[in-house]
């Protein structure tokens, strides 16, 4: 349902992000706001083209599972091997690593998808759809193909996952505490 709402401006970004250089006066480029490239895009590609990378899309919703169920299954594991109980509560260093490791992990299994999500999006080059995408990507660019812009990627969003399960087990752990307390 979310992905219904947000992918014209999903759309919209990638498009205002895909500006090539060389257009440097505002008014010689084809898009000017949020706002006005939702219209353009609706009025010369109608209601299609502001679902471009729609499909794509639909296999983002499965990065926060695999995201979490990295993360669980990680924090199982390290417990196991050095003989604590599963249960037990970890370090903030090593809910940070567990943390950034089931990011990493959620990202290499989910980034193509972005990447023909993107190039779906992209005004200067004309697809067919997914799989049309898919096999130039890989014909021209191999496996790489699929991987670029990660390393960015992963720096931009790794510290922000790192600090969130940190904060949520805190806090998590803390509310246990003091309801145990309370009985």
């Amino acid at each position: 349902m979310t992905l219904c709402i947000t992918n014209p401006f999903w759309v919209a970004k990638t498009r205002l992000m895909l500006q090539y250089e060389g257009v440097v006066n505002a008014p010689q480029r084809q898009y000017k706001g949020m706002f006005g490239t939702l219209w353009k895009i609706y009025k010369y590609e109608g209601v299609r083209g502001l679902y471009k990378g729609f499909v794509p899309g639909l296999f983002g919703t499965s990065h926060g599972a695999l995201q979490f169920m990295a993360y669980e299954l990680l924090k199982l594991k390290y417990n196991q091997h050095i003989n604590r109980s599963p249960e037990a509560q970890l370090s903030t260093v090593e809910y940070i690593s567990v943390a950034a490791l089931s990011k990493i992990f959620a990202v290499a299994a989910t980034y193509p998808y972005q990447v023909v999500r993107a190039r779906l999006q992209d005004q200067h080059m004309s697809y067919e759809g997914v799989l049309d995408v898919i096999a130039r990507t890989w014909r021209k660019e191999g496996i790489g193909g699929f991987y670029k812009g990660i390393a960015p990627n992963l720096i931009r969003v790794t510290p922000a996952c790192c600090i969130t399960f940190v904060v949520y087990e805190n806090v998590s752990h803390f509310l246990l505490n003091l309801r145990e307390e309370k009985k």
